[in-house]
């Protein structure tokens, strides 16, 4: 059985590769976490972490890999931009709460 991605994840990467972050927020729950290249982003934050992070990348993320254990899931894509190393395997770890992202660590 082929595990679907769920549309709160679907949307952030829709967004990440067109980087259209006009509604990115309401892809998280409140007091969300994000932990991305050993940094920690909260709530609100977590608008101007993409901002940041996606600004001089350009990254385009094209997901490979999908599976689920209840609410967690481990998205493992590749990812291609201008930074070192493109395109790199990336795996991002999100848990969701109320068909939202509650936690997401994206890891090599």
């Amino acid at each position: 059985m082929t595990t679907e991605i769920p549309p709160a994840l679907a949307a952030f990467f829709h967004a990440t590769n067109t980087r259209d972050f006009s509604d990115f927020l309401s892809l998280f729950t409140p007091d969300a976490h994000v932990n991305d290249e050993a940094s920690d982003h909260y709530g609100p934050a977590i608008a101007t972490w993409i901002d940041k992070a996606t600004d001089d990348t350009k990254p385009t993320v094209t997901v490979t890999h999908i599976s689920q254990d209840g609410n967690h899931f481990v998205i493992t894509a590749t990812v291609s931009g201008n930074f070192p190393g493109s395109p790199l395997p990336l795996h991002y770890h999100a848990t969701l709460k109320d068909n939202k992202i509650a936690t997401l660590l994206i890891k090599a």
